[in-house]
């Protein structure tokens, strides 16, 4: 059946040609400056093609989301990139060891670390982009209100053959170039402190045996993630200034301590495990860049910063967290570790003067 395009994506797709000819604008910023989601700025272009002049061509996946994750190990080693609106996660590997349950699925082989939640997932995309003369393939992914999920690139050591066989075989019927974005949940009102059963959500913590079960205690006792760290005991929470991520990220590299970062959003969380390098300053953004691992935070943005101290058979975990001004998590750091192994002393101990080298400068 032939596909017909509605004015409003002639419009989108005309806008979208100009403002990457004129500017070399990225498909975020161009949705941004269209008003219009980067859900409904991709399908827009659903249909077209870049042999047929276009800038940029889309085609429809089927929502067989847990398929597709397990069918990307032959196109060998990709870019990953997960973010939110203060932090892009950006990780070069191969989906390995890919697997689901019905909550969750996972890609636990090296260094694609992930966790997904696909039922937040509405809409898949293959794009092929034509910049810098040169053809740009992605699989993109989308939420029902046209926000990015999950983002996988190919890279020049990429296998083409290998996507263009996964494109064929999930195509979806429907290429119509359009998408109904619905309006995202509001945020789950949080209970008044004074009705939150604080002893018991204290002594709950105090008693945790593995940090993967901090989110049953918060949702046991119906707590806001930075609503239960302003409740915690003070020998497990600790505030410090944002100005000091940069200090801490800049001593991790120069120590080579290995951390991990959690960077996600509704449906996707990335993971890195490793030590860092580079990092660099670049105005409001603090950048990790290095050759596999790139991290963009945007230090502006984050409204405040945490020292989170959780108990587990194996000592304590120690966390910095950091939350925007909705109370949303940002990314996460903790110090890299094996499960069944203690916390490493070196990265406790660059948090613990990162704190302390504040608490002076406040004094």
């Amino acid at each position: 059946m032939p596909i017909s395009f509605p004015s409003r994506s002639i419009e989108i797709t005309e806008a979208f040609a100009r403002l990457r000819r004129e500017k070399n604008a990225r498909q975020c910023d161009i949705a941004e400056q269209l008003h219009i989601s980067e859900g409904e700025l991709i399908a827009a272009h659903a249909g077209l093609s870049l042999d047929n002049g276009a800038w940029l061509g889309a085609e429809r996946l089927r929502a067989e989301w847990p398929a597709i994750i397990a069918a990307l190990e032959p196109l060998g080693e990709v870019m990953a990139r997960t973010r939110n609106a203060c932090c892009v996660h950006e990780k070069t590997g191969v989906y390995r060891q890919a697997c689901h349950n019905p909550h969750v699925g996972l890609v636990l082989g090296g260094e694609i670390d992930l966790r997904a939640f696909y039922r937040q997932w509405a809409q898949g995309f293959a794009v092929r982009e034509l910049k810098d003369d040169t053809v740009r393939r992605s699989l993109q992914f989308f939420d029902a209100a046209g926000n990015a999920v999950h983002t996988i690139l190919l890279l020049p050591q990429s296998a083409p053959a290998a996507y263009e066989a996964l494109v064929t075989r999930f195509a979806d019927d429907d290429q119509e170039p359009d998408m109904t974005v619905t309006a995202p949940p509001a945020p789950a009102l949080a209970l008044p402190d004074a009705r939150i059963d604080v002893a018991g959500f204290r002594a709950g913590w105090a008693g945790l045996r593995d940090s993967h079960d901090f989110f049953a205690l918060l949702k046991t006792y119906s707590v806001s993630r930075l609503q239960g760290l302003r409740l915690a005991e003070p020998r497990f929470v600790q505030q410090f200034e944002v100005s000091c991520v940069l200090d801490l990220l800049g001593e991790a590299a120069r120590e080579q301590v290995a951390i991990m970062a959690f960077v996600g959003n509704p449906g996707m969380i990335q993971i890195h495990s490793g030590a860092v390098h580079k990092i660099l300053v670049a105005g409001p953004w603090i950048n990790i860049l290095d050759p596999r691992f790139k991290l963009r935070l945007r230090e502006d943005r984050v409204a405040s910063a945490w020292v989170v101290k959780k108990p587990t058979v194996d000592g304590l975990v120690t966390s910095v967290e950091l939350f925007d001004a909705r109370g949303d998590t940002i990314v996460m750091f903790l110090g890299a570790r094996k499960a069944g192994k203690q916390e490493c002393c070196e990265w406790r101990q660059i948090v613990d003067n990162t704190v302390r080298e504040a608490q002076l400068c406040a004094a």
